[in-house]
């Protein structure tokens, strides 16, 4: 059985940092791109980041997040982080992750309904 738990969320005084991590259990982690959503209030679930199986090849939604986000993978522990600096209130959201088994020659992907797998999300409120 596939499990995916996000942790790390909080609340959080804009400028400031949090590190998102999420534990993935079973038998997929050296298999699966991983990915980070996430959900604002009254909104739909966006694309954040994604980075493949081998952590070389990552992607970022837009100018929003990049620079700001770093996602990264510890294949030993089964466990992907989002690093997010430099919060904003409007990154206030439900912070999911999703796996994504890989294909060869097929990019990271960005759509939310070509991962598998997702975790229930951990909350992140960023204070103005």
């Amino acid at each position: 059985q596939v499990q995916l738990v996000e942790s790390g969320g909080g609340l959080v005084q804009a400028g400031g940092s949090l590190r998102l991590s999420c534990a993935v259990s079973g038998r997929i982690f050296s298999s699966y791109n991983m990915g980070w959503f996430r959900q604002a209030p009254g909104k739909e679930r966006v694309f954040v980041a994604a980075i493949s199986v081998r952590g070389g090849s990552t992607h970022y939604a837009d100018d929003s997040v990049k620079g700001r986000f770093t996602i990264s993978r510890d294949n030993a522990k089964n466990t992907v982080y989002l690093q997010m600096n430099s919060l904003k209130p409007e990154d206030t959201a439900v912070y999911y992750c999703a796996a994504d088994r890989a294909v060869p020659g097929f990019a990271l992907s960005r759509r939310m309904e070509t991962y598998d797998y997702f975790g229930q999300g951990t909350q992140v409120t960023v204070s103005s």
